[in-house]
C-alpha cells in the first residue's frame, strides 16, 4: 500500500520514474545497442533498488544521517528524468569502451568505435537529446506580463561560467573529482583527505564561539533561504554502484556514484580504519557532459551538474521550480488565488504549511528527541522547497512567506473582485518575487559583500541585457554561496514578547533542530524564533573559530549513527564538481595568487593559518576553493572575503542584469507600483504575519540605539492601491 501511495505521490508531484524513450533504431556498431541495452537495465535496477531501500528504512524509522541528507537532496520531477538519462548515456559509454577494450586487447577509447551516427541515435534513444537542444520559444498567455513557475530557458544547467579558467596542472579524467582520496595534485602534492582538513581548520568548540557585534542571526538564516531560491544540486539517484552493485551506503570503496569520505587516523570522533567513513555521493550528472572520461569531446568536454532551481530571484522555494508541484501547492478549493495551507493545524489561528502528502518518517523524529514514546509525530511540511524541514528556523521563515502571499491575495480581491484566481495568484507571486529582489539587493548583500563590491557591481540598476546569461556559476553553488556556514549558531534562540528568552520554550540545540517540524506545531509556532533571529547575534565566522560542532560532528544526527561533517562534504562536493583550486579563482577577480606561505600569510592577514594551511595542501593552488574562500578576512563592512566578495557578486550581477522580469525593468512594475515596492520591509512582513508587536526596524541589525525595537503600528504598510484596477467602460485596466 505505501508504494502505491508513493507511485501516486510521485504522480502529484510530477516525480517521473521511468521516462519514455524512442525505438533505438539502427546503430552502425550493433555493440552500441547492447552497452544501452545493459547500461539502461544497470541504471534502471540501481534506482529501484534505491527507492525500495529508503523506502524500507524510513518504514522501519532507521533513516540515518546520511539518509536524511540523501532524501532531502533527491532530484524530483523532470529533473530525476534528465539525471537518469545522463546516466544511461554514462553507462553506456563506459560499458562500450570497457567491451571494446576486451574485444580489442587494446586500450580504446569509446570516440574509437563510436561513429557520430551511433552518437547521434544513443543521445535520441537515452533522453540526452531532448535535454541539451535549444528550448522553444513560449507562446503562453501572459508570457509577457508572469514569470512562467520553470523560467524554461535556464532551467537545467549549473553552468561554470568561468570557463577561461585553465586547468589545475596535472588533474586526472574527471579532475579533482579524483583528488578526494589522496591523489597527486600540483607540484606532486598530495590532496589532504577533506576529513584532515575539516579537524585542522575548521575544527572549535561551541563555548569558543564568537557573536557577531553588528548583524543577527536573520542574516545567516536569510542567507541559506535565499539560498534555496536559486540553488539546488540534487545527489544521484543511486545508493549503489553501477559497476560493481556495491551500496555506497554500507562500503567504503569509492565506484560512481559513491565518494565515501575516508576517516583519517587519530580522528577525534571515529576510529580510522578500512571500513569507517562518511557515505558521501556524487552531484548527479547533465547530460551534455562528463564525456572526457571516454575521451569523447576533448578536454573541454568536464562532466556538469543539475541546478533543478531556477536562477532568477523569484521565490521558488516558496512556489516550486516545476508546474506540477506548482499547482500542488496552490488551493484550488476557492477562487481566491491563494496557497495550501495545513489542514490540521494552526499557530495562535494563523496558517501553518501544509503536511507533505506522503506520511514517511523522516521527520518523525520527536519520539527519539524528546525520549516520550507517547508523543504524536507529525508528517514533513512541503513547500516549493524540499529542503523546508531541515531547520525550524528555515522553517518559520517558510512559514512566514506562505502567511504574505495569502494575506496579499486576500488583499488584492478586495481591491479588485472582479480578479479571478489566476489572476490573484499571478499577481500575487509577482509581488512575491519583488519582495525578494529588494531585500537581497538593498538589505542583504551590503552585509555580505561589502562596500566596494556594492559600489561597483550591485549599484544602481543598469537595466536589462538579454546578452548576460544569469545561470548559477557552479563555484557560486558549490563553494561561495556556503560561505554562511561559518556563521551558523550552536542554538536557534526562542524569545518572548519582551525579547528574553521563551520560559515555556526554550532555546533549541541546532543539533536537535534538523527535520523537526513538530517544534513548530506543538511548542509555540513561529513567533518566538522570529524573534530569536532577530533578536540575536549571528556567529561570527573568525579564523579560529570556524564551524560549530552542530555542524562539524552532529549534522542530522537522530540515533547513535554516523553523523555528518558539513565541511568536509562541501570540499568533497567541489572536488566531485572538479572546482578548480584556490588561486586558480582568486586570479579570475583580479587577486593576487600566493606562492609561497609568507605571501599566503600576507592574503590571510594569519601566519599560523598559513603555516597549517601548506602542512596539509602543500601548495596554496591545491587549496579547496570554498575552505581558502571561508579562511580569508572579510573585507570592509562585509562578512566574507576578498574572493567571495568577488564571486557573489558576480554572480548576483548576473541575475539581476538578466532577468527580463527584474522589477526595477520599465514595463513590468508601473511607477507607482515600484515606489511602492521599494518601502517594503521584511520588518512589515513579520509585523502582519504573526503575533509579534514590536520589531527592529532593520532585522539584519542588531537592536542598538541606532536600530531600536518599534511598535508595528509605526512600521510602514506595503501600498496596495497602486494595483487597483480602474474600470473604463466594459474594460479594466491598471491604475
Amino acid at each position: 500500500f505505501l508504494l502505491e501511495m508513493l507511485l501516486s505521490v510521485f504522480l502529484v508531484l510530477g516525480i517521473c520514474l521511468i521516462p519514455a524513450h524512442s525505438n533505438p533504431g539502427d546503430f552502425d556498431n550493433p555493440l552500441v545497442r547492447r552497452c544501452f541495452e545493459d547500461a539502461k537495465k544497470l541504471v534502471d535496477d540501481a534506482y529501484t533498488y534505491s527507492r525500495a531501500k529508503s523506502l524500507e528504512r524510513v518504514r522501519r524509522e532507521m533513516v540515518r544521517p546520511h539518509d536524511a541528507l540523501r532524501l532531502l537532496k533527491q532530484p524530483r520531477g523532470d529533473t530525476r528524468t534528465a539525471v537518469r538519462s545522463a546516466d544511461y548515456m554514462r553507462q553506456t559509454l563506459r560499458l562500450l569502451q570497457e567491451r571494446s577494450h576486451h574485444a580489442h586487447k587494446r586500450s580504446l577509447n569509446a570516440t574509437d568505435v563510436l561513429s557520430e551516427n551511433d552518437l547521434a541515435k544513443l543521445s535520441e534513444i537515452t533522453g540526452c537529446e531532448a535535454r541539451v537542444r535549444p528550448p522553444r520559444c513560449l507562446t503562453l498567455p501572459n508570457i509577457n506580463i508572469y514569470r512562467t513557475i520553470t523560467s524554461q530557458r535556464f532551467k537545467t544547467r549549473t553552468s561554470l561560467d568561468h570557463q577561461q579558467l585553465p586547468a589545475p596542472a596535472g588533474r586526472p579524467g574527471e579532475g579533482r573529482a579524483a583528488a578526494c582520496c589522496g591523489e597527486r595534485a600540483i607540484n606532486a602534492a598530495l590532496f589532504p583527505q577533506v576529513r584532515q582538513v575539516s579537524n585542522n581548520i575548521l575544527r572549535t568548540t561551541d563555548d569558543g564561539v564568537v557573536n557577531d557585534s553588528q548583524f543577527t542571526h536573520m542574516v545567516t538564516l536569510f542567507g541559506q533561504w535565499n539560498d534555496h531560491d536559486l540553488t539546488f544540486t540534487p545527489f544521484s539517484p543511486s545508493i549503489r554502484s553501477f559497476s560493481n552493485g556495491l551500496d555506497c551506503t554500507e562500503s567504503c570503496e569509492r565506484s560512481e556514484p559513491c565518494i565515501p569520505i575516508p576517516i583519517p587516523p587519530g580522528d577525534p570522533r571515529f576510529t580510522d580504519g578500512p571500513d569507517n567513513c562518511i557515505p558521501a555521493f556524487r552531484s548527479a550528472p547533465v547530460c551534455g557532459t562528463g564525456y572526457s572520461a571516454y575521451n569523447f569531446g576533448g578536454e573541454a568536454n568536464k562532466r556538469e551538474q543539475i541546478n533543478a532551481l531556477t536562477a532568477f530571484l523569484d521565490l521558488s522555494q516558496v512556489y516550486g521550480s516545476e508546474d506540477k508541484l506548482a499547482l500542488y501547492l496552490r488551493d484550488l478549493t476557492n477562487d481566491g488565488g491563494l496557497l495550501r495551507v495545513n489542514s490540521e493545524f494552526r499557530d495562535n489561528g494563523r496558517e501553518l504549511l501544509p503536511f507533505h502528502p506522503l506520511n514517511v518518517n523522516m521527520c518523525a523524529t520527536r519520539k527519539r528527541v524528546t525520549n516520550d514514546t507517547n508523543a504524536r509525530e507529525v508528517p514533513c511540511f512541503i513547500a516549493g522547497d524540499v529542503r523546508v524541514d531541515e531547520n525550524i528556523a528555515l522553517t518559520s521563515i517558510h512559514t512566514l512567506f506562505l502567511r504574505e502571499h495569502n494575506r496579499l491575495a486576500r488583499e488584492l480581491k478586495r481591491l479588485n473582485p472582479q480578479w479571478d484566481s489566476e489572476t490573484l495568484y499571478q499577481e500575487t507571486r509577482k509581488i512575491m518575487g519583488a519582495y525578494t529582489q529588494v531585500f537581497v539587493f538593498r538589505d542583504y548583500l551590503p552585509h555580505i559583500v561589502g562596500t566596494e563590491a556594492m559600489r561597483r557591481q550591485l549599484g544602481r540598476y543598469p537595466g536589462y541585457n538579454p546578452k548576460v546569461d544569469p545561470s548559477i556559476a557552479n563555484v557560486f553553488a558549490t563553494a561561495a554561496y556556503r560561505f554562511a556556514h561559518l556563521a551558523i549558531q550552536p542554538v536557534l534562540s526562542r524569545l518572548d514578547a519582551n525579547y528574553r528568552e521563551d520560559t515555556q520554550f526554550p532555546s533549541v540545540p541546532l543539533f536537535k533542530a534538523f527535520s523537526t517540524p513538530w517544534r513548530i506545531v506543538f511548542e509555540g509556532g513561529i513567533d518566538s524564533l522570529l524573534r530569536g533571529l532577530v533578536g540575536r547575534p549571528a556567529k561570527l565566522g573568525t579564523q579560529d573559530h570556524m564551524m560549530v560542532n552542530a555542524l562539524r560532528e552532529k549534522l542530522f544526527v537522530f540515533v547513535e549513527h554516523v553523523a555528518l561533517d558539513l565541511g568536509s562534504l562541501n570540499m568533497q562536493r567541489g572536488r566531485d564538481h572538479a572546482l578548480p583550486g584556490y588561486n586558480a579563482w582568486r586570479k579570475l577577480c583580479g587577486l593576487s595568487q600566493p606562492r609561497n606561505q609568507q605571501e599566503l600569510a600576507v592574503v590571510m592577514n594569519n601566519t599560523d593559518l598559513a603555516r597549517r594551511l601548506l602542512e596539509l595542501y602543500g601548495t596554496p593552488d591545491n587549496i579547496d576553493v570554498w575552505l581558502g574562500g571561508v579562511a580569508e578576512p572579510f573585507v570592509r563592512n562585509g562578512r566574507v572575503g576578498p574572493l567571495f566578495s568577488c564571486l557573489i557578486a558576480t554572480q548576483f550581477q548576473k541575475i539581476r542584469q538578466g532577468d527580463r522580469l527584474w522589477y526595477e525593468n520599465p514595463g513590468v512594475f508601473s511607477t507607482r507600483q515600484r515606489v511602492a515596492l521599494s518601502r517594503a520591509t521584511l520588518s512589515r512582513i513579520i509585523c502582519d504575519n504573526t503575533g509579534i508587536t514590536s520589531v527592529p526596524t532593520d532585522p539584519f541589525d542588531l537592536i542598538s540605539s541606532r536600530n531600536r525595537l518599534v511598535s508595528c503600528s509605526r512600521i510602514e504598510r506595503l501600498n496596495l492601491s497602486a494595483w487597483r484596477e480602474r474600470r473604463c467602460g466594459n474594460t479594466t485596466g491598471p491604475k
